[in-house]
């Protein structure tokens, strides 16, 4: 659905995007991750035929972004970090007006603004004029504006911005309501547990190059080493220890509990729960460890860093 090779955009002589690839399938979410101006708004941009690659390729839907441009913005939705949204116009006024640029009947426009109105808990502002909206309301008419047309492809740009938790969890599971076997989202945000939530795959950018691939487990596994798991006892250990399989080393402890550091739990986490047992420790809990993606992405950060400066 979203595929890019080499995709590069050169302003003067500053590079914006650097040699980036992506291949997002239908019914992926990808995040895009990284700090500000680190190129993810000029990806989205040339993904919506508004800038012209200086060098690679990109198709969206299956259409190139130079060669078709107005079949890619028939294809996308667009959630821009500066909505456009016209303050003299009410909601229904304004959803009409994008509605009719696609050429959408009467009929169908009116059930299809009535009905986005409503999941975003919009439908009794329909006739406010949009001026007197707050930020978080904005944010969600232009977050409509990009559904009307049921597009295959969605681009998000800090979909919940400036939104209060209430209206922030309304758009995350609208984006999770919006997955489909036919529909791909690429999604940009700063914001990490929103990630981490949303995403099948994450590509962290930084200077316009994307430094690392993966989903969130994969990326925590490769950053900050195998998972961790913390067994709870109703005995105090008393210098009892259990057989560690290979693999499986421990690394804090109390009196009623363990944690270890396991290499390929499939295998060996069965191993362990059967050693524990047997050396006659009786198990209240046996649990992974919760390692946050922003731990991860905080990683990431550093460890380029590091080797930047270690560069010079």
């Amino acid at each position: 659905m979203i595929f890019t090779e080499d995709l590069t955009k050169v302003f003067d002589q500053f590079i914006a995007v650097d040699g980036v690839n992506l291949d997002v399938g239908a019914g992926r979410v990808l995040v895009l991750l990284g700090p500000n101006g680190a190129g993810k708004t000029t990806t989205v941009r040339m993904l919506t035929s508004i800038l012209k690659p200086s060098r690679g390729r990109a198709t969206v839907a299956g259409f190139d972004v130079v060669k078709e441009p107005q079949k890619v913005r028939e294809s996308v939705g667009v959630l821009t970090e500066h909505h456009g949204l016209y303050n003299r116009m009410n909601a229904e006024e304004y959803l009409d007006f994008y509605a009719r640029l696609y050429d959408m009947d009467a009929s169908v426009r009116k059930t299809r603004i009535d009905f986005l109105l409503q999941e975003f808990g919009l439908i009794a502002e329909k006739k406010r004029k949009l001026g007197e909206f707050s930020k978080g309301m904005r944010q969600k008419l232009a977050l409509v504006r990009a559904l009307m047309n049921e597009p295959p492809v969605l681009l998000l740009d800090e979909p919940t911005s400036a939104m209060d938790p209430e209206s922030a969890r309304t758009v995350r599971d609208g984006i999770h309501q919006l997955r489909s076997s036919s529909r791909s989202i690429i999604l940009c945000t700063h914001n990490l547990l929103e990630a981490e939530e949303l995403a099948d795959q994450i590509a962290i950018i930084r200077k316009g190059r994307i430094i690392l691939t993966g989903t969130p487990s994969e990326l925590k596994e490769r950053l900050l080493g195998p998972p961790e798991y913390e067994v709870r006892l109703a005995n105090q250990l008393d210098g009892k220890k259990p057989e560690l399989p290979g693999g499986v080393k421990i690394t804090t402890q109390g009196d009623l509990w363990l944690r270890f550091r396991i290499e390929s739990p499939q295998k060996n986490n069965p191993i362990l729960i059967k050693n524990l047992i047997s050396a006659k420790l009786n198990i209240i809990s046996f649990q992974e460890v919760q390692r946050s993606l922003e731990s991860a992405y905080l990683e990431a950060m550093r460890t380029i860093s590091n080797g930047e400066q270690n560069a010079r």
